[in-house]
């Protein structure tokens, strides 16, 4: 297949290397980090990675919209599962055990892309250029965690308990993901249910949400 107009450049280079031109957002990731890991993130530019890729310029922003973009991958298709696990809980669940389920199940990856997820993950949590974007990302993850416990406690997500809650589990999965990367040979999935549990010892003692008044002010 022939690279669209304006991939003169991407021609050219499989003209010269022979390699296929890629032809999935998961195969150009892999081959980002593959440069990431030998060149690292900063010494590693776009242009770098649609030649390795044997496609544009213009091609590659067709997967992703920066080189960050390409780190994250799917995030937005990984936060609908995050929900799709969130609302399959069973309504007598409690709250705690259903955010540690499902947030183990949403972490739980094959043998063969734990590889992968752990140098996505260095990434996340070490490069500083990378940490802008973390804070947009974290922030919907938080708000998705936040929604299932407004639903399940009948408050709005903007109260501080939904908040409090998105906060605190980000920071104990964030926990369990810095040891896991510190520590070669550690289950991530133990490691995850062993932090989320320590916080729901914290967050069981929470007395019930007081609804407010009619007037908008706290009741009692």
């Amino acid at each position: 297949m022939k690279p669209p107009p304006g991939d003169a450049t991407a021609e050219a280079e499989q003209m010269r290397t022979g390699r296929p031109r890629v032809t999935s957002r998961t195969e150009l990731e892999r081959i980002g980090f593959e440069l990431f890991a030998t060149r690292g993130f900063d010494n590693t530019t776009v242009d770098e990675i649609a030649a390795a890729a044997g496609i544009g310029r213009r091609t590659f922003f067709r997967y992703f919209s920066s080189k960050n973009d390409l780190v994250w991958g799917d995030f937005e298709g990984h936060l609908r599962r995050l929900r799709e696990l969130l609302a399959a809980t069973a309504a007598d669940t409690p709250v705690v055990d259903a955010l540690r389920d499902a947030v183990v199940t949403f972490n739980h990856f094959d043998p063969v892309e734990v590889p992968w997820h752990r140098q996505r993950m260095q990434l996340i949590l070490r490069v500083p250029t990378l940490q802008a974007d973390a804070t947009l990302r974290y922030a919907s993850w938080r708000a998705t965690i936040a929604d299932f416990v407004a639903a399940r406690t009948g408050l709005p997500p903007t109260d501080m308990v939904p908040r409090l809650v998105g906060h605190t589990l980000l920071a104990a999965a964030v926990v369990a993901y810095e040891h896991w990367l510190s520590e070669p040979g550690t289950d991530l999935p133990y490691l995850l249910r062993r932090t989320i549990e320590q916080v729901g010892t914290g967050l069981g003692s929470l007395p019930a949400p007081t609804p407010p008044s009619p007037h908008g002010a706290p009741s009692g």
